[in-house]
């Protein structure tokens, strides 16, 4: 087995606590915490339709705010509210309590350090950059920029070529079993779960899960 000379990691709800700053906007913005619910019912058709290229990355944020709309039975302009709740989101982004202390302890080991998301370039950059995020990787690849998504193995061979790697040589860790874990297994990484909400149930094969980032450099030696 190959050394590990690289960790990759997903940004939103792996480094960024995005649910809390989207929770907290549309709380702001529509008052009822009941209504968040539903938002994040219609989350995952509209991403799908982003990563799938059907939607760009406005476009399907307006298009989801519509259809949120029309089912919550308001009134207005797409576009405003989604302006608005977008304002909201982004000022209220934060790292996860364990990131700085795991990247920190990676760095010290020598290690390379990377991400690999799927989202809209300037979106994700101006996020990292918002957290502090922004020099703290050798190498930043995002979808949007190279034309392939996780859990595509395309996306995961470039990252590694970006640092000059072998896909054996590189961990990958992220939020979503599938699209993470999976993924980058697939691709020939080692794929680690980051399973925050608890999910686990004892069924997962050939990647490691673990609660939080806390014991992940040790993990990695």
């Amino acid at each position: 087995m190959s050394a590990v000379r690289a960790v990759f990691f997903d940004v939103d709800e792996t480094l960024v606590d995005f649910d809390a700053a989207a929770l907290r906007a549309h709380t702001e913005l529509f008052g009822a915490l009941d209504g968040y619910a539903q938002w994040c019912t219609l989350t995952p058709e509209f991403w799908l339709r982003f990563t799938a290229g059907e939607l760009g990355f406005q476009a399907m944020r307006e298009a989801r705010m519509a259809r949120y709309l029309a089912v919550a039975g308001l009134t207005g302009s797409a576009g405003e509210y989604e302006a608005r709740r977008w304002e909201l989101v982004e000022s209220s982004f934060q790292t996860y309590p364990d990131v700085a202390g795991c990247l920190a302890q990676l760095r010290g080991a020598g290690l390379l350090l990377g991400v690999i998301t799927n989202n809209d370039s300037v979106h994700q950059r101006r996020k990292l950059a918002t957290v502090g995020l922004a020099e703290a990787f050798d190498t930043v690849v995002i979808s949007g920029e190279v034309g392939h998504a996780k859990p595509d193995v395309a996306i995961f061979a470039h990252a590694c070529r970006s640092l000059a790697i072998e896909p054996a040589q590189a961990v990958h860790v992220g939020d979503l079993l599938d699209i993470d874990a999976y993924g980058a297994r697939d691709a020939g990484l080692r794929g680690v779960w980051l399973d925050r909400r608890g999910l686990h149930d004892g069924s997962v094969i050939d990647v490691t899960v673990v609660a939080d980032l806390g014991g992940l450099a040790d993990l990695i030696a």
